[in-house]
């Protein structure tokens, strides 16, 4: 479990993390979310140690990284994947990391055939592709079979398929117990791959909680229905308390789950052809929750929180 008390940190008159509080729980991918600068990375840094906090603690396991003797036996992390020696080999590199935490050599073989570069081990890394930079830094997490991982934008540069078998490998990672904490600004894929998420802005805490409570916070739940009887349902609807908005052939109703729809719908001897809840998106839900702490928006950005809070009054 990684575990943040009061975390601050001051750059001279900066303030990146402001007196954040939260934890990450085993068995779950934890998405790590929140606008360009909100002190994602900063944060990040602090839980490994890199930098220290000017108020507050962060400790993982019940410890600070600092106090842990082999750190890459309890905690990997993938920060930076060109954080490497371009010179050095990709063997060489996780040799190097193996040896300074005396982790058995014959580890590095099994981390290289977990990411696909066994045919690439010897290979300078200087030449590799961001995709491939990517795949060594997750080995290099790996390497320690630690029970708490850390990843900052681990997609960047994969292809689809990659994308895809990343996102197949943190739930791997989840499920056997271990505690995942990804940073990604790809909300659709973190939508796919985290089952909690901790949200700030402007380094303060804005939400945590599931992914699912998180979109159904700021999204205005509806239910579509589409019948050949709308004329007789729309005023029973109505009369019960809904809002109905006209929708491609059917209607958007809010104010009603659809249990109590397709009740009064019998009782009424109505035909009911669609009945389908429509949620909101999580890139919908950050943008309305984080909207206020995010400093600077583009024309489209600025436009786009101006129709959701238009919508949402």
């Amino acid at each position: 479990m990684i575990e943040a008390q009061g975390l601050t940190k001051r750059y001279g008159k900066t303030l990146a993390v402001d007196n954040l509080s939260f934890s990450v729980e085993p068995g779950r991918v934890t998405g790590f979310l929140g606008p360009n600068g909100a002190g994602k990375s900063t944060t990040m840094r602090m839980i490994l140690g890199l930098d220290n906090p000017t108020a507050g603690s962060v400790t993982i396991g019940g410890k600070r990284y600092h106090d842990l003797k082999f750190p890459l036996r309890t905690v990997g992390a993938l920060l930076d994947a060109k954080w490497v020696h371009p010179n050095r080999s990709a063997r060489s590199h996780l040799r190097w990391m193996a040896m300074s935490n005396k982790i058995p050599m014959r580890r590095v073989d099994e981390v290289l055939e977990i990411v696909g570069l066994t045919s690439v081990a010897n290979k300078r890394a200087g030449g590799f592709s961001l995709g491939m930079s990517q795949r060594l830094g997750i080995a290099g997490a790996l390497l320690g079979d630690p029970e708490v991982l850390l990843f900052d934008e681990p997609v960047n540069g994969l292809d689809p398929e990659g994308i895809l078998w990343i996102r197949k490998f943190m739930h791997r990672l989840a499920d056997e117990g271990r505690t995942v904490f990804v940073s990604s600004h790809l909300l659709s894929e973190m939508a796919l791959t985290a089952s909690n998420l901790v949200v700030i802005g402007k380094g303060r805490l804005i939400s945590q909680s599931t992914t699912q409570q998180f979109v159904a916070r700021a999204a205005d739940n509806t239910v579509k229905v589409r019948s050949p009887h709308l004329d007789r349902l729309r005023p029973v609807l109505e009369r019960a308390g809904a809002s109905l908005t006209d929708n491609d052939g059917g209607v958007l109703v809010s104010g009603m789950d659809s249990d109590k729809i397709g009740e009064l719908a019998a009782e009424n001897g109505v035909v009911l052809h669609e009945l389908s809840p429509q949620t909101g998106s999580l890139e919908q839900a950050f943008m309305q929750i984080t909207g206020d702490s995010v400093e600077y928006h583009t024309g489209l950005e600025a436009e786009a929180q101006q129709v959701l809070r238009t919508s949402a009054e």
